[in-house]
């Protein structure tokens, strides 16, 4: 694993490569070995927490013909060397030679066009269920940002995911949460494939919005557009698009972005 950053659970404070006794490291895998580990856990996370069903050829790993042609950051657990937590990087010269960015087998991106080139795409989060207190996801946070730093890269887009287990009480919520923001001239609009018909959902009902979702809200990322309808993955996905340099201050100070 090539490492950009660690984390002390316990003492609550973030710290960079270099430093000592961490419970946490994170970086991008540099083994078929690492991917697969993080391949076995987006299996299990997604079968657990959304009913996914993979072909049985899959043998307990989630596969794709993206994957490839990513970088895959991973968090691992240093007392037990467990993979607990993971995301997949699209670099738009990788996009190029895919063919294009995942995200565009359920939107149109042409509303993008002008950001292409400076434009990552991240996905494939998740995060294994014993270890959804908060560290982990910062810490990946903190590694997708260094390496959008690293990169020169100023644009990330990606799906947040919503499951459709409760028949679309939580998307109803997120809709209800980010519907008027969509009326802003200056936000970049990107249009589902196949929309999710979100005005058949009640309303009415009590939802709680998905923490990644508050999550990326609070980071200054913006949901541009309806959700698309995924019936792999049983989920309304809801596109997020993140500009690095109107990421809230407070998370810029955390990831060291902004340098005094």
């Amino acid at each position: 694993m090539l490492e950009l950053g660690r984390v002390d659970a316990r003492k609550g404070a973030a710290q960079w490569a270099g430093s000592s006794a961490p419970v946490y490291v994170v970086g991008l895998a540099r083994t078929a070995e690492e991917i697969e580990e993080i391949q076995r856990l987006r299996f299990t996370v997604f079968t657990e927490d959304m009913g996914v069903v993979f072909p049985e050829e899959n043998e307990g790993l989630d596969q794709d013909r993206y994957d490839p042609w990513c970088e895959h950051l991973m968090v691992r657990e240093l007392d037990t060397g467990r993979v607990v937590g993971g995301y997949r990087i699209l670099t738009p010269e990788k996009a190029r030679e895919a063919g294009g960015y995942y995200s565009e087998s359920e939107f149109d991106l042409s509303g993008l066009a002008a950001l292409r080139h400076d434009l990552v795409e991240v996905g494939r989060s998740c995060t294994h269920a014993d270890f959804r207190n908060g560290a982990v996801i910062m810490l990946l946070w903190s590694g997708l940002s260094e390496f959008m730093r690293r990169g020169g890269y100023r644009y990330m887009l990606g799906c947040a995911s919503v499951s459709l287990r409760d028949d679309g009480v939580t998307v109803a919520e997120v809709w209800r949460n980010v519907a008027s923001h969509l009326q802003d001239p200056t936000l970049p609009r990107i249009q589902p494939l196949f929309r999710y018909p979100v005005e058949r959902l009640n309303s009415t009902l009590p939802g709680r919005v998905p923490p990644l979702i508050k999550g990326y809200l609070n980071l200054g990322a913006r949901i541009c557009g309806e959700p698309a309808w995924d019936p792999d993955f049983n989920a309304a996905d809801f596109p997020v698009l993140l500009d690095m340099t109107q990421m809230n201050r407070r998370y810029r100070r955390h990831f060291g972005l902004d340098v005094a």
